[in-house]
């Protein structure tokens, strides 16, 4: 095999989060089914969902990144899929004794909140160090396109499991998918070279890595961007499975399916971003995605009952393109704009207005939810997807994104054992 197929500390991780991402995408879907169908829970319970699994990147994410940055990544990424393990595991052992209650569901979302902002701050470290940069394109969209493959998966998955099983049985495989993953890292033989831990006090870390992101107008335009539209995205997301189960009256199984056509999207765009990237250039390719997924999104309101479920497929697989293109583009940027021993503190300075809004999203989807109508709503989120847009100016002049001065530091290499 030749390359990264033939790397196989990349087959590894690639299989452990692939089946890590199956399980958390089955999970996604599972989890406010069990609301709704179990726990008879109301829209803002089930928005409130959404709001706890993200709460932990506003309260603990720029601490993580300062802490992730001194440590080895590896071991950070297994200790927390064993911790996502535990948690989402205990999930059906309290609904067989009879031990479920709605703040149990969020207390696990909580949790597997925390284990989540220091995974992917780990995660997003590690991977250029395993495989070195002039492979992080090719790398990340593999990644990403597994990704967008088990969001098409996932869901139809989390249906048939409800159908057959309910809807608890979701949170059960999610769980068994992170024992997978904490197989699979652990085989891993490459080491990353650890930088020295930093003498100076975790407070002026953290400062480091915001001022870098506040100071460079592009990675701050991002950011602001990433807020707003997160704020758009995940408010729609928090309320459409009550949207289709409860407005269009979809059984689970037929919400699984609907899900699972609408994310074939993401496979498209995970596939098509290296060339997009080629063809007009990273900047513009990243731009041309964003532009074509937001106007995308209003087409979900539209649909209806039936053959109406069409057009929310059409919506959320434009949708789903656009952003996951768009995301390969913008991480693969990022590794290779941003210094890595600065790393961890600049995803965790960016993650915390990026994605701070999505709690706030949850929240905001819920209360607006009951207060005007989840259709309502959903208009409403669309729009705000539109009016984003004018945030990514600083790109409009750019072909490729741009490069960091060539007194950079290194990428470290991957050690064998």
């Amino acid at each position: 095999m030749k390359g990264l197929w033939g790397n196989r500390d990349f087959r590894l991780l690639w299989t452990g989060e692939t089946t890590s991402m199956l399980g958390g995408m089955v999970a996604t879907t599972a989890l406010p089914l069990v609301a709704v169908v179990t726990l008879r829970a109301s829209t803002f319970e089930v928005a409130l969902l959404t709001a706890v699994a993200w709460l932990p990147w506003l309260v603990i994410g720029l601490p993580a990144g300062a802490w992730v940055d001194r440590l080895a990544k590896r071991p950070v990424m297994q200790l927390c899929n064993l911790v996502s393990m535990a948690v989402f595991g205990s999930v059906p052992l309290a609904a067989a004794f009879g031990l479920l209650t709605m703040p149990y569901l969020l207390g696990a979302a909580l949790l597997g909140g925390v284990a989540k902002v220091f995974f992917t701050l780990a995660y997003r470290a590690y991977l250029p160090a395993l495989v070195g940069d002039g492979e992080l394109l090719d790398a990340n969209a593999k990644m990403q396109g597994s990704e967008s493959a088990t969001q098409v998966a996932g869901p139809g998955l989390a249906g048939l499991l409800a159908q057959a099983f309910g809807p608890v049985s979701g949170i059960l495989a999610d769980a068994v998918s992170f024992g997978v993953s904490v197989l699979c890292v652990r085989a891993i033989r490459a080491r990353e070279t650890v930088a020295p831990a930093e003498r100076s006090p975790l407070r002026s870390q953290i400062a480091e890595g915001l001022r870098f992101v506040t100071g460079d107008r592009y990675l701050r335009s991002l950011i602001t961007f990433g807020a707003v539209s997160n704020l758009a995205l995940a408010g729609y997301q928090a309320i459409q499975i009550v949207f289709l189960s409860r407005t269009l009256g979809a059984e689970p199984g037929l919400v699984g399916l609907v899900l699972a056509l609408a994310a074939l999207g993401g496979v498209l765009g995970a596939v098509v971003a290296g060339r997009l990237g080629a063809r007009f250039g990273a900047a513009r390719a990243f731009l041309l995605c964003e532009v074509f997924a937001a106007p995308m999104m209003l087409l979900g309101p539209l649909s209806g009952p039936g053959w109406g479920l069409a057009l929310f497929v059409l919506a959320e697989f434009g949708v789903c393109a656009g952003i996951v293109a768009s995301n390969v583009l913008t991480t693969t940027f990022r590794q290779q704009y941003c210094p890595p021993q600065l790393f961890g503190r600049i995803t965790s300075s960016a993650s915390l207005v990026s994605y701070g809004t999505i709690p706030l999203a949850g929240v905001l989807g819920g209360v607006l939810g009951e207060a005007i109508g989840v259709r309502e709503t959903l208009w409403v989120a669309s729009g705000v997807l539109i009016i984003a847009l004018p945030l990514l100016a600083p790109y409009r002049k750019l072909r490729d994104f741009p490069v960091r001065a060539a007194g950079r530091p290194p990428l470290p290499q991957p050690q064998p054992m």
